[in-house]
C-alpha cells in the first residue's frame, strides 16, 4: 500500500492485464556417454560438432579395456544428432574410474632437486600430447627495460664472451652400446683439466626355470601357456602339447615381444631385449613341468651391473646423468644440427673438453676411434641472463646485481618471453605468447596455467596445466624448459574402464541440474556390460519429479525380432520411447588404403533426438515425430518389414524402416508405457511443455493474496496461452470450448485449501493425437439409372 503523506501529485504505475505465459523450449537435448577429453560430470552446451569436438574430442575410437567395444558412439551421436536438424545439445561425460586421480596423463620432472609438473586437467589418452617451449627475443632498448614488470628476463648478448667448447658427432640419439663400455672425457677450465671415465652398465633381466628332468621330452597339457610380463606388458603364448625345451624356446622366441629364449643345459632361460634398470621380466604362470622358483627379475634393484635405463637405447638425458653422478662440469645436448654435443660449463679463450680416442663407446656414439676429439673457446658471441628485481635492478643466476645502463653497456639487449604451444594425441594445438618463468611476473606460466583454473572457460578451453613447485629457481627452470629442444611428452592418460550403472548415474545427475533440457539419452551405453542397469537409470531420470522430459531408448546392437520383444517387455514407463534397429552410416574417418571399416553401425538415439528437434522447430512439438527422413543413414542394420512391425508397434517399439521410394524413415511414435492414454510420443512430449510452460510462467503467482482477483489472472493467464495453442493447431476442437478449459475457483479449492495456502488450477486440454492408421473404405455402387 503505498503511503501519501505530504501534499502532491502522486504518479504510479499498475497493471491491467494478466502476466502471459511464453512456452519453453522442447527440442534441448541432452547426452551422457564416455568421451576422449573434457570435464566428467558436468554438462556442457555444444551448439554444434565443432562445440563438440573442442571441448570433448573428436571420433577417434575409445580405449576403454580389453574386451570392451572401441567405437566413440557418443561423438558419433553428437555428430547423428547435428546432421538431423538438432540445435542445442547438452553433454555428461562419464568416465570409467576416479576421474580426479585416473587416466591423466603427466610429466614430472626435476629442476635444481624441485619438481615441475606438466598434466592435463581431464582423463583420457588424448592428454598424452606433448609441450613445445621457445624463446622470443624482442629488443629491448632503455625504456623498455625501465617498463619490464618484475620478473622479466633479459637477454645481454656480451660480443666479448667466449662461448663454451663443443665436440660434435656424425650421430644423433639413441645410441646403441655394449656393456661396460666407456667414454674418456677431459673438461679443463682456466687450465686446470679434470679428466673422467664415464662407464655404461646394462644387463638384460633374465630369470631361469627349474632344472627339467628330460629336456628332450617335456609334457605339456592341451592348452597350457606360458604368461610373461616383460616390463609393462603381459603376454600369453599358447605352448605345443608334448615338445622338448629346445621346441619350446623357438615356439616363444616366435610370438615374445621384448625378450628371447634360449635353453641352458636342462633349463630355460627367458630374458628381455632392454638391458639396464628399465629392464624386467616376470613368469606370471608356467606349465608344472616348467617351474620358476624365482620369477621375476627387475633391473631396476640390480644397480651395481645397470646404470641406464637400456643400454641398446640410450638418449642424451642418459648420457647426462651418467656425466653428472661423476661431478663433470659438462653438458650434453644435441645442437641444431641434429649433432651429439658435450660442452663445458665454463665459458671463456681458455675453456676445453676432450672426448679421447680410447673410449670403447666412441664408435657407437660417433667419436672418432683413432683420435682424441678437441673441442676449444672461441670467443665468440655468448649469451647471458638477468632477472628484474622488484627493485628495478637485475640480478643474473649467481644473484650479482647491475642497472638497466649497465646491461646495455655489455652488448646487445633483448626481453626474453616464453612461447609455449600445446599438443593434445588428437593433433589439436594451442599457442600461449608472452609466458615468464618467475613467479613474480605477471604472465608466469604457473598462473596462466594453473592446476585449478580461475574461471570455467579457462578450465575448459586450456587442456593442459603447469604446476612449478615453490623453490624451483628461474634461470634453473628456464635452462630446464629449453633441454630436449624444448619439448616435453606427457604420458599415462588413458580413457578408463568400461562404464558403468553408476557412472552414467553420476552423467544422468549432472543432466538433471539442467532445467532447459527435454529430452535425453545414452547414446552406445547398451554396448557395455551394464547395458541394462544405464538403461534403467536413464529411464529413472526422466521420470524424477518435474524434469519434464523423455528418453530416448537404444537396444543392443543386432537385437532379433524376439529378442528386442524381449527387452521391451523389462521396462514400462509413459517418458521413455524405444527405437528398433541400429542405423548403418559412412564412417567419416575412413581414407582410402586405410584399415578402418567404410561404413559404422549406430545406435538410433542420436539420430532420433536430431529428429524430435527438427519436427519441433518446423512443425511443432504437438505434431508425432514419425515419418521423418533420417537423412545420415545408409541403410538399418536390419530390414524390418511390415508384418514384424505389426508385431513391433502394439507394444511401444519404434521401428526404423525403409519404404521404396520414400527413403528411410522413423515409422513408430510410441511411448514403452502399456498406459493407453499415453500410447503415444507426442501426446507425452506435449504435455510436458504444457506443463512445465504454466510451471515457468505462472512463478509470479507464489505468495500473492489468494483471492479472487488472483484466480481471476491465474485463469486469464493459462486461457490466453492454450488459446494461442489451440489456434496453432495443437489442440482438438471446433471453439476454444472444446479445445481446453481452466478453472480456478471455489469449486477446485475448499476452505482447508486456502487456510493451507493451496492455490488449486485445473486444466483440460483436448490434445491432438497422430493419424497412425489412415482408413480408405472404398466399395461399389450403382449408377444411378435416371441418367
Amino acid at each position: 500500500m503505498p503511503e501519501y503523506l505530504a501534499p502532491a501529485v502522486y504518479v504510479e504505475e499498475t497493471s491491467f492485464r494478466s502476466k502471459s505465459i511464453e512456452g519453453v523450449s522442447t527440442s534441448t537435448t541432452g547426452f551422457a556417454g564416455p568421451a576422449r577429453k573434457g570435464p566428467v560430470g558436468e554438462p556442457e552446451l555444444v551448439t554444434s560438432f565443432a562445440d563438440f569436438a573442442r571441448l570433448f574430442g573428436g571420433l577417434a575410437d575409445l580405449d576403454l579395456g580389453q574386451g570392451v567395444d572401441p567405437l566413440n558412439y557418443l561423438a558419433h551421436a553428437v555428430r547423428a544428432y547435428f546432421n538431423e536438424g538438432g540445435g542445442r545439445l547438452y553433454v555428461a561425460r562419464v568416465f570409467g574410474g576416479d576421474p580426479e586421480t585416473d587416466g591423466i596423463a603427466s610429466l614430472t620432472f626435476a629442476v635444481g632437486g624441485h619438481n615441475v609438473t606438466l598434466a592435463a586437467r581431464f582423463p583420457g589418452s588424448t592428454g598424452n600430447g606433448k609441450f613445445v617451449f621457445r624463446g622470443v627475443r624482442t629488443p629491448a632498448a632503455d625504456a623498455a627495460l625501465a617498463g619490464a614488470s618484475e620478473g622479466t628476463i633479459a637477454v645481454v648478448t656480451a660480443n666479448a664472451s667466449p662461448a663454451a667448447a663443443k665436440a660434435d658427432t656424425a650421430l644423433g640419439p639413441t645410441f646403441d652400446l655394449k656393456n661396460l663400455t666407456t667414454l674418456e672425457l677431459i673438461a679443463e677450465a682456466n687450465n686446470v683439466a679434470t679428466p673422467k671415465t664415464i662407464t655404461f652398465k646394462g644387463k638384460s633381466a633374465e630369470v631361469t626355470s627349474d632344472t627339467v628332468g628330460t629336456p628332450g621330452n617335456v609334457t605339456i597339457a592341451n592348452g597350457e601357456a606360458l604368461v610373461i610380463e616383460i616390463g609393462d606388458l603381459e603376454q600369453t603364448i599358447p605352448l605345443t602339447t608334448g615338445t622338448s625345451l629346445e621346441a619350446i624356446a623357438i615356439e616363444i622366441n616366435k610370438s615374445l615381444r621384448g625378450g628371447y629364449a634360449f635353453v641352458s643345459g636342462a633349463t630355460l632361460v627367458l630374458g628381455t631385449d632392454a638391458a639396464g634398470t628399465g629392464a624386467r621380466i616376470e613368469v606370471k604362470s608356467s606349465p608344472a613341468t616348467i617351474a620358476f622358483t624365482t620369477p621375476l627379475k627387475d633391473n631396476a634393484n640390480d644397480t651395481a651391473n645397470n646404470n641406464i635405463p637400456d643400454i641398446h637405447a640410450v638418449g642424451v638425458s642418459d648420457i647426462q646423468a651418467r656425466i653428472n653422478a661423476e661431478n663433470l662440469a659438462v653438458k650434453v645436448f644435441i645442437d641444431k644440427d641434429g649433432k651429439l654435443t658435450f660442452a663445458t660449463t665454463a665459458t671463456g679463450s681458455k675453456a676445453k673438453i676432450t672426448v679421447e680416442g680410447t673410449g670403447t663407446a666412441n664408435a657407437a656414439l660417433g667419436f672418432d676411434t683413432q683420435a682424441n676429439t678437441v673441442g676449444e673457446g672461441d670467443g665468440s658471441a655468448t649469451d647471458l641472463f638477468f632477472k628484474k628485481l622488484a627493485n628495478g635492478n637485475w640480478a643474473d643466476a649467481d644473484g650479482n646485481t647491475s642497472t638497466a645502463a649497465q646491461l646495455l653497456a655489455q652488448g646487445d639487449v633483448s626481453l626474453l618471453s616464453l612461447s609455449l604451444t600445446t599438443i593434445d594425441a588428437d593433433g589439436d594445438e594451442t599457442t600461449y605468447e608472452n609466458l615468464a618463468v618467475d613467479k613474480a611476473h605477471p604472465r608466469f606460466i604457473g598462473n596462466v596455467l594453473p592446476p585449478d583454473a580461475k574461471s570455467r572457460a579457462d578450465h575448459l578451453g586450456r587442456l593442459f596445466s603447469v604446476t612449478v613447485s615453490t623453490n624451483v629457481d628461474t634461470f634453473d627452470l628456464l635452462t630446464a624448459l629449453f633441454a630436449n629442444s624444448g619439448v616435453r611428452q606427457l604420458a599415462g592418460g588413458d580413457d578408463g574402464g568400461e562404464p558403468v550403472t553408476a557412472s552414467y548415474a553420476k552423467g544422468f545427475a549432472a543432466l538433471g541440474g539442467v532445467e532447459d533440457i527435454s529430452i535425453i539419452a545414452a547414446p552406445g551405453s547398451s554396448a557395455y556390460t551394464d547395458a541394462h542397469g544405464i538403461r534403467t537409470e536413464l529411464i529413472a531420470a526422466a521420470e524424477t519429479r518435474r524434469t519434464y522430459r523423455i528418453a530416448v531408448v537404444d537396444p543392443p546392437k543386432g537385437l532379433t525380432i524376439s529378442e528386442v520383444q524381449t527387452l521391451r517387455a523389462k521396462h514400462d514407463s509413459t517418458r521413455a520411447a524405444l527405437y528398433y534397429p541400429w542405423v548403418v552410416v559412412p564412417n567419416p574417418l575412413a581414407r582410402p588404403g586405410s584399415t578402418d571399416p567404410r561404413e559404422l553401425v549406430l545406435p538410433p538415439s542420436g539420430f532420433v533426438c536430431g529428429i524430435y528437434a527438427r519436427s519441433d522447430v518446423e512443425r511443432g512439438v504437438w505434431k508425432a515425430p514419425a515419418n521423418e527422413v533420417v537423412r545420415s543413414a545408409l541403410r538399418f542394420d536390419t530390414d524390418v518389414n511390415f508384418a514384424e512391425q505389426e508385431v513391433l508397434n502394439p507394444i511401444g517399439i519404434n521401428c526404423l524402416r525403409y519404404l521404396s521410394g520414400r527413403g528411410y524413415r522413423v515409422w513408430g511414435a510410441r511411448t514403452m508405457s502399456s498406459d493407453p492414454e499415453w500410447k503415444y510420443v507426442n501426446v507425452r512430449r506435449y504435455f510436458n511443455y504444457i506443463e512445465r510452460s504454466i510451471d515457468v510462467g505462472t512463478q509470479w503467482a507464489v505468495f500473492e493474496p489468494n483471492g479472487e482477483r488472483l484466480w481471476a489472472n491465474v485463469r486469464e493467464t493459462i486461457g490466453s496461452f492454450l488459446y494461442n495453442e489451440w489456434r496453432s493447431g495443437a489442440l482438438l476442437g471446433a471453439d476454444a470450448k472444446q479445445a481446453y478449459f481452466v478453472r480456478c475457483d471455489r469449486s477446485t479449492m475448499t476452505q482447508n485449501d486456502l487456510d493451507n495456502g493451496r492455490l488449486i488450477c485445473l486444466v483440460g486440454v483436448a490434445v491432438v493425437k497422430p493419424a497412425e492408421f489412415v482408413i480408405f473404405r472404398i466399395g461399389q455402387k450403382t449408377a444411378d439409372a435416371g441418367n
